[in-house]
């Protein structure tokens, strides 16, 4: 009995040794943006009460998932890495053969009780295993180590591409490259690649989708088919530039209130927190955002090792992506692509990633005494 509470006891301040090393200002910073989002959603969702219920219950368990992952060690993390990565790929594979299809995409699993999504564990699993990958090699990184890289990158990107669903293959593409970079890619590599992708873009608009083609030709000019196409766009343009300076009020915005701004508690949440809170509404939000991504990067440069200062890095473009390719779709300089507003939008499965990833930070943070092979 007396070895038993000794094992507690060590236990016991074993967790509250590391929650007093872990980033605090992360977890206020992501509680003011959950809540802030809560809010938003209230106004917005006002007639659909079953999803403000459903958001509450989405946070709770994110809230969950995230206290777990800050409780385990990187090094555990990094022996993850590969098998969950293999994993996604499967269920990738297995979603393009036995998936669920549902408005022309086919993007779901059904596992007997419940769907899955798993373009969503790519997200984290790509990065983990490019994270992984690096560190192993971490000594005599070659152009080869690149080359192997750009497949693990393009295989689950090509399958997510298939199924079609740009605006996650953006983000996972995004989290896999920003790996590549932080783990000493050449500038010479990187301007041949980003020249290549400029040249290569007249054979990737042939490749490309009707639909997607039209999202493209409605960012030029949403003008063109104001009551189709571009009717997203210009009703969050509309949205936006109603709120002023200093907005219309919390629950007084008439474009959402109306029904006029399309998905307004997912996708376009941002819309409808402009009208409400206006010019002085955003600057808070941007600046709310940008001390998320400077904490999350000073978290990456004091990792203790290589995997976590790449994982960490990873993770602060995943936020940064999700930011401004919500922003920028909803304020018209980007093509509709379905991101949500990170930690604000309405949806279980994007929390449940970003839960995920707040908790992988949070435990790097803990853990940046500790050297690690």
């Amino acid at each position: 009995m007396n070895f038993d509470t000794r094992i507690l006891r060590r236990l016991w301040s074993s967790f509250l040794e590391r929650l007093a090393r872990m980033d605090f200002a992360l977890a206020i910073v992501v509680a003011i943006l959950t809540l802030t989002g809560f809010m938003t959603l209230f106004s917005a969702g006002y007639s659909y009460p079953w999803r403000i219920a459903d958001q509450a219950r989405n946070i709770l368990i994110a809230l969950v998932v995230l206290v777990i992952f800050a409780n385990i060690h990187p090094r555990y993390l990094m022996k993850m890495a590969l098998p969950l990565y293999l994993v996604g790929v499967l269920l990738l594979v297995a979603t393009l053969v036995a998936g669920t299809t549902i408005k022309g995409a086919t993007r779901w699993l059904n596992i007997g009780f419940t769907q899955i999504q798993p373009s969503e564990i790519m997200k984290i699993a790509l990065p983990m295993m490019l994270a992984w990958f690096f560190h192993t090699r971490q000594e005599s990184i070659s152009g080869r180590d690149f080359a192997i890289a750009a497949v693990i990158i393009a295989a689950p990107v090509a399958l997510i591409l298939k199924q079609p669903d740009m605006g996650t293959a953006i983000l996972v593409a995004a989290a896999g490259a920003s790996v590549v970079f932080f783990s000493g890619l050449p500038w010479r590599w990187l301007f041949a690649i980003l020249g290549t992708a400029l040249a290569s873009l007249p054979i990737i608009w042939t490749f490309m989708r009707d639909y997607q083609r039209q999202r493209v030709l409605t960012l030029l000019d949403p003008t063109t088919d104001p009551l189709g196409k571009g009717f997203h766009t210009l009703q969050a343009l509309i949205a936006i530039g109603s709120g002023g300076v200093f907005g219309k009020g919390w629950m007084e915005g008439t474009q959402a209130h109306l029904d006029f701004i399309p998905e307004r508690t997912s996708d376009f949440l941002f819309a409808v927190f402009s009208e409400e809170f206006g010019l002085v509404g955003n600057l808070f939000l941007l600046a709310t955002y940008f001390a998320l991504i400077c904490i999350s990067m000073r978290i990456a440069i004091n990792a203790s090792n290589t995997f976590s200062k790449l994982l960490a890095g990873a993770i602060t473009v995943i936020f940064f992506t999700y930011t401004f390719v919500n922003m920028g779709m909803v304020s018209g300089i980007l093509p509709v692509v379905g991101v949500p507003l990170p930690f604000m939008s309405y949806g279980g499965t994007a929390l449940l990633t970003l839960g995920t990833c707040t908790g992988m930070l949070m435990a790097i943070s803990a853990n940046k005494k500790y050297k690690d092979d």
